[in-house]
């Protein structure tokens, strides 16, 4: 017989452990918290018997938010107790991590360089979050990489020990942060973004349980795997019967999920949690990564126009509208919970929605420019 608990069901003395784990890591206070649980009506009206929320990691409040803002919380904190006076991480020309990052860096005080991946025919223009990072006072470098695909560790870590190397020649000490705050990796030796994600599955299960609502899923989109890694440790440390759906950005279940796995190894060997994870437990949807990483196609732009029109939420093209394809699918195909709630965790990215404007404008349904009338008089 299962174990496994309705959220209504589960005790304070089972959250308030979890948390002492977690409240042993330092971290640097950044972010707005709790951030909103909300319903979305009109998009639960449109699947009878599914009863949707959204949990929103785009307001965490640190330049424009996203869910990035929480892992960074405990790498700057990190990277000031190890010294650094620089930030040097890595990520494509839109990246949200590098402007999460630059912003939190220099909310700390420290400088920041920004290695930009771009597709060989990509422009560089100060748009999105490339404007922000070049508000922000961000060094930026950019290098040609496959479009589609996300770049390899092994060849980021090569520039960026270059960079590192260069600021060390100057005096300078550079903290090696990597993408997304996942894997660990450079300076961070400890799942530091997983364990930010573990304390928001808390945080999140406290506002279903203050409202009476026991969640049955939570569907978010995933990158690099540490906030789906958090939310499933989370889950099983706290022994609920919920289902964790991550909907891949970038790369296949084959690959990915294992990746993801090990992440949640190392998140429970760093805060020393048990039960494990299973592989059972890690589920990556991959069936929605049309083109590959950051292509918008006729999917994503009517995701972005339908939420934004039926509930006011804006989401971004590179991962929160691929995630709500995914959602808006399976609840079609009745493969989510029946009389239990599901969970949709925005994790932001909002300004990457600028630079491909033309492109969702083209393919969203009812988007097209009028044409500009004459007001002239006669």
């Amino acid at each position: 017989m299962s174990c496994a608990k309705k959220t209504t069901g589960l005790s304070r003395a089972k959250i308030e452990e979890l948390k002492s784990k977690i409240e042993k890591i330092p971290r640097l206070l950044l972010i707005q918290e709790p951030t909103p649980f909300h319903r979305l009506a009109a998009l639960s009206a449109r699947f009878p018997g599914t009863d949707i929320w959204m949990k929103r990691d785009d307001l965490t409040g640190l330049a424009f938010g996203g869910n990035k803002s929480r892992k960074l919380e405990y790498i700057i904190s990190d990277a000031l107790k190890k010294g650094a006076d620089t930030i040097v991480t890595w990520g494509s020309l839109q990246s949200n991590w590098c402007l999460q990052t630059a912003a939190a860096a220099r909310r700390a005080g420290l400088r920041s360089v920004l290695i930009l991946f771009r597709a060989p025919d990509q422009p560089v223009e100060a748009d999105g979050n490339l404007f922000l990072d070049l508000l922000v006072g961000a060094e930026t470098r950019f290098v040609e990489a496959q479009p589609g695909k996300v770049v390899s560790l092994e060849k980021a870590l090569s520039y960026l020990e270059a960079a590192a190397e260069e600021i060390r020649s100057r005096g300078g000490s550079p903290y090696l942060a990597p993408v997304g705050g996942s894997m660990p990796s450079g300076s961070m030796t400890l799942p530091l973004g997983a364990i930010a994600y573990v304390r928001a599955l808390i945080e999140a299960v406290e506002q279903a349980k203050r409202g009476n609502l026991d969640i049955g899923a939570i569907i978010h989109a995933t990158g690099s795997g540490g906030t789906q890694a958090g939310l499933v440790v989370g889950a099983k440390a706290l022994g609920l019967d919920l289902k964790v759906l991550g909907v891949s950005v970038s790369e296949d279940r084959a690959s990915f999920a294992p990746l993801v796995l090990d992440i949640c190894r190392r998140t429970e060997d760093a805060l020393g949690i048990e039960p494990r994870v299973g592989p059972e437990d890690v589920v990556v949807l991959d069936e929605y990564l049309g083109a590959g990483y950051g292509f918008v196609d006729g999917a994503v732009a009517a995701a972005l126009a339908g939420i934004f029109r039926e509930e006011a939420v804006v989401l971004d093209p590179v991962y929160t509208a691929k995630a709500m394809v995914g959602l808006d699918d399976r609840a079609r195909r009745g493969l989510l919970p029946h009389g239990r709630a599901v969970v949709f965790f925005h994790t932001g990215g909002t300004p990457a929605l600028f630079p491909c404007r033309r492109r969702i404008l083209e393919l969203a349904p009812d988007a097209a420019l009028s044409e500009p009338r004459s007001t002239s008089g006669t």
